[in-house]
């Protein structure tokens, strides 16, 4: 007799991508979007905002097969780009309306962002608790934690560090590969 059983599902992981615009990550951001093209164009499902001091939505702006067009309408749609952080308004706003419907215990949230921040930290700090509840990992990548000397010494970095999975470098395309 052979019996029928059932395969497991295999239950993919969701990424969702939060990535900061603001004018000190002026110099990174081209960098960082091509990256979050290149990953949204090559794995299923993954989700991508930008912040500064509002949240936008980009994931069907950077849906093609045209990565300067993308960049364009990126630039052209994003409110306030290279301009001020708030990134504890920024989550808030992501945890509020749309982690309901994206973040399950297998998403993983990857934050790309230097941590300075001129918005209220107890916000921030109450909105990665949120968000470190809700999903899987974090993982934050910080362009400056390539300088042998820094220390995350910011308050918006202080507050973010405790609910972080993994803390990496993003400063160029070698550190994306290791």
């Amino acid at each position: 007799i052979e019996l029928v059983t059932r395969k497991r599902r295999i239950k993919k992981t969701r990424v969702v991508l939060l990535c900061d615009v603001s004018g000190s990550m002026d110099c990174y951001s081209r960098f960082l979007i091509q990256f979050m093209y290149g990953l949204q164009n090559e794995l299923w499902g993954v989700e991508t905002f930008v912040f500064s001091t509002a949240l936008s939505r980009i994931t069907h702006l950077i849906r093609s097969k045209d990565i300067a067009g993308a960049l364009e309408r990126i630039s052209n749609s994003v409110v306030g780009w290279s301009g001020g952080t708030n990134i504890g308004r920024s989550f808030a706003a992501f945890n509020r309306e749309f982690a309901p419907t994206l973040v399950t215990h297998r998403t993983v949230v990857v934050i790309i962002s230097d941590g300075w921040d001129r918005g209220d930290v107890t916000l921030l700090e109450r909105e990665m608790r949120t968000l470190r509840r809700r999903c899987y990992k974090i993982v934050w990548l910080n362009p400056l934690l390539a300088s042998e000397n820094y220390e995350p010494l910011s308050k918006g970095m202080q507050a973010a560090l405790p609910y972080l999975d993994v803390f990496l470098s993003v400063h160029n395309l070698n550190s994306l590969v290791t």
